[in-house]
């Protein structure tokens, strides 16, 4: 189900009985990262009993099959990207008017910063907004620093910001967005029933594929400049310099498509590296791969890392933002300086040459790793908490001011 501002009904009932939790993201599309998140949280949170609702500032894109099987209502502001409209205020204050909810969770700096517009108009008796990066920026363009003055501004209106890491949170504090005590970090979680090792998945594949006797690096994310496929390229260059049966799949799209792809040529790469494009069986191609690569200049905590050491594949990752929280450097994978060719290429070639028994050991050991600590059904329960508590503290005092510290563990 999912209505336009105009078609919204007199009154919005959630998929559930439970209290009420309204999530906003800026968008909801299947192939990104943090708004697959917001989704799969609002359909755990629906078979915990949760009444929810998911609101998109821009007009969604294809829901998940968790929300369309659970049929959680989705509304959008109509918004245009790129376009402010202060009728998204309006409608947003009207949807909240007419579902009443007990606490709303909104995701991504724009709709943070619209959550806390709306605040003072309406009753919202929690308001947690979540930063699903390491900075605020946008995909393409613009500096994050008037998101980041705009964010602390507006925080008198929230009640708690989190992050997706330690380093996101440390890094608000240092840029002022939030203020030190009232920032929390609680990491992303990741399906570990549907990124697993798969010995059928990965024949089938790999013989459909043409992959048969080559080792075969994965990546996938948006072929943007953020994510540093340049390196990556570089790097591999240097990995089929020294393994000659190596294959590089990257999977995903974006601005600099056709730049990589000549980048590919001009490192007589054609046949070493596949461009996949944007996919929907990366589970199926995890459990084909044997290793997986990142060569990112900045990330929170990437999806496709969890994904990944869910999925038991050893990583060779940059150590930015929150990798190092996934990958144990020398245990789960190998962690290098960002923007260094060399390095990411040596690491490449150091987890190749290991006894296939280590690599396996060492894929086996971040799946383990990840079911402790990033399991869907672990951060769903921390989330649930974290709402109980904020809930019944201000339902004691409705003046309370959160101290995030309160809520660590």
């Amino acid at each position: 189900m999912t209505a336009s501002f105009p078609m919204l009904a007199p009154t919005i009932a959630g998929a559930g009985e439970g209290r009420k939790i309204l999530l906003l993201s800026t968008n909801l599309m299947t192939h990104g990262g943090a708004e697959v998140q917001v989704m799969q949280l609002a359909a755990a949170l629906h078979r915990r009993g949760w009444n929810a609702v998911l609101v998109s500032m821009l007009p969604p894109g294809e829901l998940s099959a968790e929300v369309r099987a659970a049929r959680i209502p989705v509304y959008s502001l109509s918004m245009k990207r790129g376009v402010p409209d202060p009728r998204a205020v309006l409608r947003l204050k009207k949807i909240i008017d007419l579902f009443q909810p007990d606490l709303v969770h909104s995701h991504m700096t724009h709709a943070n910063l619209l959550a806390r517009a709306v605040r003072p108009l309406t009753r919202v008796p929690v308001l947690i907004c979540t930063l699903h990066g390491l900075h605020m920026n946008a995909v393409r363009r613009g500096s994050p620093r008037m998101r980041e003055i705009a964010h602390r501004i507006t925080d008198r209106w929230a009640d708690l910001t989190t992050t997706v890491c330690r380093a996101a949170a440390e890094q608000c504090i240092l840029n002022g967005s939030v203020p030190q005590g009232k920032v929390l970090p609680l990491p992303n979680f990741v399906d570990t029933g549907l990124y697993r090792p798969d010995p059928e998945t990965r024949a089938r594949l790999r013989s459909m594929l043409a992959l048969d006797g080559r080792f075969v690096w994965l990546a996938a994310g948006r072929l943007e400049a953020v994510k540093d496929y340049s390196t990556m390229i570089d790097a591999f260059a240097s990995v089929c310099a020294g393994q000659r049966r190596a294959t590089l799949l990257i999977c995903g799209n974006g601005s600099l498509t056709d730049a990589i792809r000549r980048q590919i040529a001009a490192r007589t790469l054609n046949e070493s590296v596949r461009l996949m494009g944007v996919r929907q069986d990366i589970p199926e191609l995890m459990a084909a791969a044997d290793a997986y690569v990142m060569s990112s200049r900045s990330e929170g905590l990437p999806m496709a890392l969890l994904q990944a050491s869910a999925a038991s594949l050893p990583i060779v990752a940059t150590d930015v933002g929150g990798n190092s929280e996934v990958v144990e450097d020398g245990e789960t994978g190998y962690l290098v300086r960002p923007a260094d060719p060399d390095a990411l290429g040596s690491a490449m070639l150091r987890l190749m040459a290991l006894p296939d028994v280590d690599r396996w050991a060492m894929g086996a050991a971040g799946r383990a790793r990840t079911n402790s600590l990033f399991s869907q059904d672990r951060v769903a329960s921390r989330w649930e908490e974290l709402y109980t508590r904020l809930l019944t503290a201000k339902a004691a005092d409705p003046v309370l001011k959160f101290k995030a510290a309160q809520y660590h563990r």
